[in-house]
């Protein structure tokens, strides 16, 4: 990647996130190297330095920044080890790892604190895992009531609940209504139910 100086220097000056990753700023002065978005004080153009990546600035001589952490940028190792851990977690729980497990469980199968791996999921999906999982469940289950003619209580088992009681709880925080009235519902009109029931 050929880097333009005057545009890496804004980028800096401006601390803008767009170029993060894209580029590492060595600072001559102090002998470290930047992420765009570094919180420091921006150096003069004159002690400024760009690399196109860590390794490059590494290799030149630079340490890499205590406050900017550029081993954490995006696309660094350490960003999609984020990355993967929260994909391997969603798969994890695709796959019904919190139907009869745990929070601390799923954690350790991934080699992380449950409280990481909340935290993880708080930035990076926005919803807990166990809320992950209960939407999960309740689309499974809305599938199975539209689709077969199980009792409910086999629908609450087939989609990982623990019990009927969990189901109905679900349902009505998911849909705002109870499993046989939403298929009463979709008896009634499956065409509108289809289009409105997400």
């Amino acid at each position: 990647m050929e880097l333009n100086f005057n545009t890496c220097y804004q980028a800096v000056k401006h601390r803008d996130s767009r170029f993060d990753g894209l580029f590492f700023m060595g600072v001559v002065s102090t002998g470290i190297f930047c992420r765009p978005v570094c919180p420091a004080v921006t150096p003069k153009p004159g002690n400024c330095r760009f690399y196109a990546s860590a390794s490059s600035a590494l290799a030149a001589g630079f340490r890499p920044c205590l406050r900017c952490r550029p081993e954490t940028a995006p696309d660094s190792p350490a960003w999609n080890g984020v990355r993967t851990t929260v994909k391997r977690a969603l798969d994890l729980i695709d796959l019904g790892a919190l139907d009869a497990g745990t929070v601390n469980g799923l954690a350790e199968r991934l080699g992380v604190s449950d409280r990481y791996l909340r935290r993880l999921f708080t930035r990076y999906v926005g919803a807990s895992p166990q809320s992950v999982a209960r939407t999960r469940r309740a689309l499974i289950a809305r599938r199975l009531i539209f689709d077969s003619t199980d009792s409910m209580t086999s629908i609450a088992h087939k989609a990982g609940f623990r019990s009927v009681r969990q189901f109905n709880d679900t349902f009505h925080k998911v849909y705002g209504t109870s499993p046989s009235a939403l298929r009463r519902q979709h008896t009634l009109d499956p065409e509108k139910n289809e289009k409105t029931a997400f």
